[in-house]
């Protein structure tokens, strides 16, 4: 046994329907919902502004700068699933470039988020129904020693994912959701997403912002008004 090196082929995948809950709902609302801090570190970015991710995290760790597991990751994801790359935030070597997103596209992965660096930014930017997100860019490439491991809980910017969670994805950041709860987020979600809509119309319509919250807090903190 080769100790840090270990592939488990498949796990159990939340329902489609329980993922499907999230579709085009804000990171940001999920968030909101989640104590407000459940997204990852904010240097890992989108490559392109194209839409939401959605899907199943399908969890790799790799040494810095090295991709063999992401190799052996590609053939054993399948349909629906988000490659969630533990590469230890480094980002001198990038782990992937356009050829290998191509790949998996083409296997029905909805993306990838990589906590590293990637290289052919410009190819992945423009790649359609398929997200990327990664902390940099850099046209150094990898190596393909080894060691690894595929689906055992990582981190990805400052934050714990394990194989199975729901990955949700836009413009403003990524974020991982345990299935356990995801039915109770997604109403608390909804809700959120509801009273911001009341609010926006008072604001196009009568241009009132009405948040009686915010001189409560000015009282309880002592604010001198004049």
């Amino acid at each position: 046994m080769s100790i840090g090196c270990k592939i488990i082929k498949d796990f159990e995948r939340p329902a489609q329907e329980l993922v499907a809950r999230f579709k085009d709902m804000p990171v940001a609302n999920i968030d909101d919902n989640m104590g407000r801090i459940a997204a990852v570190d904010a240097a890992i970015e989108p490559i392109g502004y194209k839409g939401q991710l959605l899907g199943t995290a399908f969890t790799v760790r790799v040494p810095q700068g090295d991709n063999l597991m992401f190799h052996a990751a590609m053939d054993l994801a399948k349909p629906g699933d988000v490659i969630v790359i533990d590469a230890g935030s480094f980002t001198d070597r990038a782990i992937f470039g356009e050829l290998m997103a191509t790949y998996c596209k083409s296997r029905g992965i909805k993306g990838i988020v990589c906590d590293g660096a990637i290289r052919d930014r410009g190819g992945l930017a423009a790649m359609e129904d398929f997200r990327v997100y990664a902390r940099s860019a850099t046209p150094n490439g990898p190596y393909k020693n080894g060691p690894g491991e595929i689906n055992v809980p990582v981190v990805i910017g400052g934050k714990l994912v394990r194989p199975g969670d729901i990955v949700v994805g836009d413009d403003d950041g990524v974020l991982f959701i345990d299935p356990a709860i995801a039915n109770e987020l997604a109403d608390a979600t909804l809700a959120v997403e509801k009273k911001e809509a009341d609010i926006m119309e008072h604001i196009l319509k009568d241009g009132t912002y009405i948040r009686p919250w915010v001189d409560e807090k000015l009282k309880e903190i002592g604010c001198e008004i004049i």
